[in-house]
């Protein structure tokens, strides 16, 4: 006979699946509840994208539209006689407010309007590029033949190197008396790190397709056949800038042989050397010289508005591209 112990041993181990039924039946649910959630979580996100995506376009379409309808024209009636103005404030360069891009339109729009009577560049500025300094003094001598209309020059803290080769070209300058101006002269500047680096023991090792490719390298040493070509270059630029000062300033000038050596005067000195002709403001300019002192601001400037859509744009596309990504499944 069978011991009814031994029998209740065998039944408790004779059906291993009934046993395992649970702990299966846990984990399936506990395995389609995980893939639920995370599917919520993904409805959620993409609805989260779709959502800020839309958000986003409806402030870029207002940013837009305020560009549009805020953007520069004159707060006066320009139909009414005034003094128009251009502001020339900090550097001078082909990215900066004071580009010749900038300051040309801006002179362009000013003497197009029929109430402005004449134009002064207010200059507050310690230079930049010649090249873009250039193009600007040109631009002033082929817009004051076009409509006939004098152009002056207003100095306020500034008015050096770069900024007074624009000036030049005016009809008549017009500098407080503590003013800066000149700096009539040509730089290129640099470093040079070869003996620093033969006391460390750092070898440079540059290659180039070309002899001179590397001259301005500041861990090469400079050859004098090298320092003679930047000199030479120098010098014409200078040359150049001194017969544009010559030329707008004519019988004026009371040259002296510092004049053209980079010095910088200020500006009661600038009168009496004649690289301004009196002290005055934009005010009094547009009151006494002008005789029309209603002022009208016509510099164009990047606002708050053209920075945001630019930089905008640039911001939804990479958002773009990440709900792209992650609907797709991609990282």
């Amino acid at each position: 006979m069978q011991d009814p112990q031994d029998h209740a041993s065998a039944s408790a181990s004779s059906d291993p699946l009934k046993d395992s039924a649970p702990v299966d039946s846990v984990w399936s649910r506990q395995t389609l509840e995980r893939l639920a959630f995370a599917n919520l979580n993904e409805q959620k996100t993409a609805r989260r994208w779709k959502v800020g995506l839309r958000m986003a376009w409806l402030v870029f379409l207002a940013v837009v539209f305020w560009h549009l309808f805020s953007y520069g024209s004159p707060s006066s009636n320009p139909s009414l006689p005034h003094t128009a103005m251009v502001s020339i404030v900090g550097e001078i360069g082909s990215e900066t407010e004071a580009s010749a891009e900038n300051v040309m339109s801006s002179m362009r729009l000013a003497l197009e309007d029929s109430g402005s009577q004449a134009l002064v560049l207010l200059i507050n500025s310690p230079g930049g590029s010649p090249v873009q300094a250039g193009l600007i003094n040109d631009e002033i001598v082929r817009l004051r033949a076009l409509h006939n209309k004098p152009i002056y020059a207003v100095v306020e803290e500034s008015c050096a190197s770069a900024a007074y080769y624009i000036a030049a070209a005016a009809d008549q300058i017009y500098v407080d008396k503590a003013s800066i101006v000149g700096s009539i002269g040509v730089l290129m500047d640099g470093f040079g790190f070869t003996e620093l680096m033969n006391k460390l023991g750092v070898e440079r090792r540059l290659m180039t397709a070309g002899a001179n490719k590397g001259f301005l390298d500041p861990f090469s040493p400079q050859t004098e056949p090298q320092r003679k070509h930047a000199q030479a270059m120098l010098d014409q630029i200078h040359t150049q800038f001194i017969e544009v000062v010559k030329k707008g300033r004519g019988d004026r000038l009371k040259e002296t042989p510092e004049m053209f050596s980079g010095l910088f005067w200020s500006g009661q000195q600038a009168v009496d050397l004649g690289l301004a002709d009196s002290l005055g403001s934009l005010d009094g300019v547009a009151r006494e010289v002008v005789k029309a002192p209603d002022v009208i601001d016509y510099t164009q400037r990047e606002n708050v508005a053209e920075r945001l859509v630019k930089r905008f744009g640039a911001a939804v596309g990479e958002g773009s591209v990440r709900a792209l990504r992650h609907s797709t499944g991609l990282r």
